[in-house]
């Protein structure tokens, strides 16, 4: 069997399709992708990809999976629930069974500035799957330093958006959008909840892109920025070809303040869970067995080889073995950070 019989056998509706064809497929065989974040959106494009056949993909995740994002993210399940995987394992068991030929990484672990370099490190396409500006201004610079092309997306309730960015090409985030919106004027899913439908459309306009990117074929990337709100019926394409700057800081004077750590915090608010991120200095991590015995007078500890949990009083603190916190129970970070440098340690 050729190489065109084995691709036809498994992919043949895809290649049927003219613009893709054999050789599109056979160039998406040998794509690279990164999909950061395997919530709601990333669940759903990490699956479509895998599922289409592109060659190699690197999962990134810092969560675990948790009963209410179910009814979103499609990969898991509720045993991954009651077994507080990390997302990324998780993602990694089913797509495993999903198509085997795939080449899947799975990262647990906090997209940042110290770790993305590695991370974007051999990789052709960058997908996000994120649920905070502050990591998609990371996204854009180092999309624009490496010339990577990456697939913007965000939901909530019933209204997303998406648009493939091609350094060079279509302008950067930081083009039409030069700082992040001010995060108590923007609804997050806590406050506004998200329709799972929605979801599915908008990562499947992302993984679109990504197709096209990953098969050679980004003449066919839409250049506009589509917007849909499902609930009202109303979806609109905005054209960006004028949005593009040369006095843009990123793509035009290269100045990367996100890679660089000049911007950016090491405290997070999560979407919709009431509970704040904080992350260890490079470098530091954390003896899992010993905070395990010592959190163990304070309350039940769980775990599991990727991180550990315990509630004590009203705050349940989630510990991963990159040294992490999700302290859960409040969206203040000065309350966060009291918490965690009380139990877990500065």
């Amino acid at each position: 069997m050729d190489d065109a019989d084995k691709i036809s056998d498994r992919y043949i509706r895809q290649t049927r399709f003219a613009p893709l064809g054999v050789e599109g497929q056979r160039r998406l065989g040998e794509a690279r992708m990164l999909v950061c974040g395997c919530g709601a959106l990333g669940s759903v494009v990490a699956d479509l990809l895998v599922r289409a056949g592109v060659g190699f993909l690197r999962i990134v995740d810092r969560d675990f999976v948790e009963l209410d994002n179910l009814h979103r993210q499609v990969l898991f399940t509720e045993q991954d629930a009651a077994e507080q995987l990390p997302k990324a394992i998780a993602a990694h068991r089913r797509l495993t069974q999903v198509n085997s030929d795939v080449e899947i990484e799975s990262v647990v672990a906090d997209v940042n500035a110290a770790n993305i370099r590695h991370l974007a490190q051999g990789i052709d396409v960058l997908v996000d799957g994120t649920d905070n500006f502050e990591t998609r201004y990371l996204l854009n610079d180092i999309a624009v330093e490496l010339g990577l092309p990456w697939v913007f997306a965000g939901c909530v309730g019933a209204e997303g958006q998406t648009m493939a960015i091609i350094p060079g090409q279509t302008p950067c985030l930081s083009c039409f959008l030069p700082e992040p919106p001010p995060a108590s004027s923007q609804p997050t899913c806590e406050t506004a909840g998200v329709l799972g439908p929605l979801v599915g459309v908008i990562a499947s306009l992302q993984a679109m892109e990504a197709l096209k990117l990953g098969s050679g074929n980004a003449s066919a990337v839409n250049p506009y920025l589509n917007v849909l709100d499902l609930w009202n019926n109303q979806i609109r394409s905005i054209n960006m070809a004028k949005s593009r700057r040369e006095d843009c800081p990123t793509c035009g004077e290269r100045k990367f303040p996100w890679l660089t750590g000049q911007k950016g915090t090491a405290v997070t608010s999560l979407c919709g869970r009431n509970s704040v991120q904080i992350s260890p200095a490079a470098g530091e991590s954390v003896n899992m067995a010993v905070l395990a015995e010592r959190l163990s007078s304070l309350g039940q500890v769980t775990s599991n080889p990727y991180l550990l949990r315990v509630t004590i009083g009203q705050y349940l603190l989630t510990v991963f073995a990159d040294g992490r916190t999700i302290v859960g129970g409040t969206d203040d970070p000065a309350v966060a950070r009291t918490v965690h440098a009380k139990y877990v340690g500065n």
